[in-house]
């Protein structure tokens, strides 16, 4: 299970991604900084822990709309070969030192147990609580398993989102969606998407007390 530290770290995650979320093509503010927010999110655990893994919900506010944004995040204590274009920057940890911080989803570790977690193999865990699940991250799931673990992503970001080609075999396969930019629903929770294969939905508070709910990945057969 991955341990919470309670310390330092510099430059902080919201700083790295005020920098970073503006270079994506599914950024919606305008041409000045974000001012971001953490709002919620959850962690997973890398089975052989080495890489943190963190979904971060981050609520732009500079506006009155309030967009919010899914970071896929993992931090690691070596460069990844091959992801230099996922690095989103490096920081130091008050614990662990210097940290290499990179959109998981150029990261197979993150990937691979975001399909576990979708089919029901990989629990969620609190995103600020060591070793505590987190039974509100809802999962669905159907069809045979995917059987894709280890494989090296090659993610494609649009306006909406990214998008993930998940291999299993000649002919066959999955798309995985991360929806970076998230709709919240009134519905508690929110349905599974029409014609998808399986889901992931979270919440977080909203400014008002009340929790906004959103489905935060979406697959589909290829």
């Amino acid at each position: 299970m991955a341990v919470i530290h309670e310390t330092t770290l510099k430059p902080t995650k919201l700083e790295l991604l005020t920098d970073w979320l503006p270079t994506r093509p599914w950024y919606r503010g305008g041409p000045d900084a974000p001012a971001l927010e953490k709002s919620g999110g959850f962690r997973l655990d890398d089975p052989e822990g080495e890489v943190g893994i963190e979904f971060m919900v981050v609520t732009d506010t500079a506006s009155p709309e309030r967009t919010p944004y899914l970071a896929a995040l993992t931090y690691r204590g070596a460069p990844l070969e091959g992801a230099e274009s996922g690095l989103i920057g490096t920081m130091e940890h008050g614990v662990l030192g210097k940290r290499w911080v990179y959109d998981g989803c150029q990261d197979p570790v993150l990937v691979t147990e975001l399909l576990a977690l979708i089919e029901g193999r990989a629990q969620a865990m609190a995103q600020s609580v060591s070793d505590t699940p987190d039974h509100d991250v809802l999962r669905s799931c159907t069809g045979s398993p995917l059987g894709a673990a280890g494989f090296t992503p090659e993610p494609a970001d649009d306006e909406d989102g990214t998008r993930i080609a998940v291999p299993q075999g000649p002919g066959t396969g999955a798309v995985l969606r991360v929806h970076r930019v998230l709709s919240p629903v009134a519905e508690n929770p929110p349905p599974s998407p029409r014609d998808a294969r399986g889901h992931v939905a979270a919440g977080w508070p909203g400014p008002d007390g009340t929790r906004l709910q959103a489905v935060f990945m979406t697959l589909r057969t290829a």
